[in-house]
């Protein structure tokens, strides 16, 4: 299954408007709590300047750019992982994806509710933050219970579980995640077996009125989002959810002039989109020829074989070795077979680990 990120936030601070312009899904969107009952699912482009740069070179038959996916979960509420406002539905969506989005309300707007009755960032995260805490000491409880009896056995492994476990609910007792310690890599391997809320890497959209939408990190409400995330090491794309509908609605000339208008060298949305794949540590390698030129999706640190593995199984099940030159290369020489020449198209193995930028050309025999 495809990596996803799931929208999340309070109801009303535009989670829906913001996936209806990723996507163009049409998510239904209304001014009430709870208007979004089940996860909508958009597959999106990820934006990426040096396909159209590819496709210049080589001319292909087809561009096809990476995909990632957004969920949009309906809005949480104080009291969620009590089961308020069908709270354990929404966390148990929450639970299923790989990151979160988290859309934090930096707007003041008379026409538009907000639960609390009043515009504060920082609260609003912090309720969040606490039913996610809430839920994950509830699911770590149950399993040191479990732990516990299990450790009678006299298996050692319980003891060095039973450890991690108190440790985690440490941290959730004190209000922090599971995010906010550094794991080894056998902690992290059992802390995913625990499908942790507070495990999953955030990324905060601060969404601004469409009047402040050039203000960007100066706007005063998106710092207060901006320290808040500095201290966990997250990042922040302030966005107009409002500005990104319309945005989605043009193409071509028409969104390219309707955003230097706005001041805008590109869409919030395609820095978050981006900042998405970066949070799940995803990176992208490229195919090139007269047929298509095409982006894939791998995890940062993949070898050549499963790097190959992406486009067929075959490929990595038969990897003899891999062409490889890289976008900055390939693009100074003019051509493959300029690369070529110049001695940039380099002939890797196994033992490879695929570079962001990569352009790659697998041999295979099965």
């Amino acid at each position: 299954m495809p990596l996803q990120a799931g929208i999340v936030g309070l109801p009303n601070v535009g989670k829906s408007t913001l996936f209806n312009a990723i996507t163009r899904a049409g998510a239904e969107t209304a001014n009430y709590p709870f208007c979004t009952i089940d996860p909508n699912v958009g597959v999106v482009e990820v934006p990426d300047f040096r396909l159209s740069k590819l496709a210049e070179l080589v001319q292909p038959q087809r561009i096809v750019p990476a995909a990632f996916e957004f969920v949009d979960i309906a809005g949480l509420v104080k009291g969620a992982s009590k089961g308020e406002g069908l709270g354990n539905q929404f966390l148990s969506h929450i639970r299923e994806v790989d990151a979160v989005v988290h859309v934090v309300r930096c707007f003041e707007d008379p026409d538009i509710t907000h639960v609390a009755g009043r515009v504060s960032p920082l609260e609003d995260i912090e309720t969040i933050h606490m039913e996610l805490v809430l839920a994950d000491l509830e699911t770590v409880e149950r399993r040191m219970e479990r732990t516990r009896k299990l450790r009678k056995s006299g298996d050692k492994r319980y003891d060095w579980e039973l450890s991690v476990l108190e440790e985690l609910h440490r941290l959730l007792n004190e209000g922090k995640g599971a995010r906010h310690r550094h794991w080894d890599e056998e902690e992290k391997a059992f802390l995913r077996d625990l499908h942790l809320l507070t495990a999953k890497p955030v990324l905060y959209a601060a969404n601004v009125h469409e009047r402040d939408v050039a203000a960007g990190l100066d706007h005063p409400l998106v710092r207060q989002v901006a320290e808040y995330a500095a201290a966990e090491g997250a990042e922040v794309i302030p966005v107009s959810a409002k500005v990104e509908a319309e945005i989605a609605e043009l193409e071509g000339e028409d969104r390219e002039l309707f955003l230097r208008e706005l001041g805008l060298p590109e869409s919030g949305l395609d820095r978050m989109i981006r900042a998405a794949y970066r949070l799940l540590g995803l990176i992208t390698y490229f195919t090139a020829g007269e047929k298509e030129v095409r982006a894939w999706t791998i995890r940062e640190g993949t070898k050549a074989p499963q790097a190959a593995g992406v486009i067929h199984s075959d490929f990595e099940r038969g990897f003899i070795r891999a062409e490889v030159v890289s976008y900055e290369d390939l693009v100074r020489a003019g051509s493959l077979a300029a690369a070529r020449e110049q001695g940039w198209l380099r002939l890797e193995g196994k033992e490879y680990v695929v570079q962001d930028g990569d352009v790659v050309h697998f041999r295979f025999n099965v």
